[in-house]
């Protein structure tokens, strides 16, 4: 674990991280394993807010295999852990104020559900995920 989190810190020095934030990872290598999760999960949300300005959709989802997408969306039960979350049909989750306004965000809430999950899914696979929610919620050009 400590391996990860010098890697965690080295990234979150990569990109401009408020200082605070630093001085929590810089204790990252005591911390609990929990500590490390979330830290990995805000270096993540971190990465790809500064990736996220720059790529379209069109861009960041031209190599999504949509079929793929959508079987791991069913293999992976997301609607029933999204209905667990915020009632309803789930749908609710897909819009949150705020939070999801770029397509890189977008796939960045899809890495973290991956990342708190376990769901050990590869990058294409998060992407072809994200690009599914694309289409069907978000509609980013």
């Amino acid at each position: 674990m400590a391996d990860f989190a010098r890697v965690s810190l080295a990234m979150m020095k990569s990109v401009h991280t408020p200082p605070g934030l630093l001085q929590l990872a810089a204790c990252a290598p005591h911390a609990a394993p929990n500590i490390i999760l979330a830290m990995a999960l805000v270096v993540n949300m971190v990465l790809m807010s500064a990736n996220a300005k720059a790529q379209t959709a069109a861009d960041l989802y031209k190599e999504a295999d949509l079929p793929l997408g959508e079987k791991l969306l069913r293999d992976h039960r997301c609607a029933e852990c999204h209905i667990r979350r915020v009632g309803g049909d789930g749908t609710a989750i897909y819009r949150p104020k705020g939070r999801i306004n770029t397509p890189g965000a977008l796939r960045g809430m899809v890495e973290t559900c991956n990342l708190e999950l376990n769901l050990t899914l590869f990058p294409d696979e998060v992407t072809s995920i994200s690009a599914v929610l694309n289409r069907d919620h978000y509609r980013f050009k």
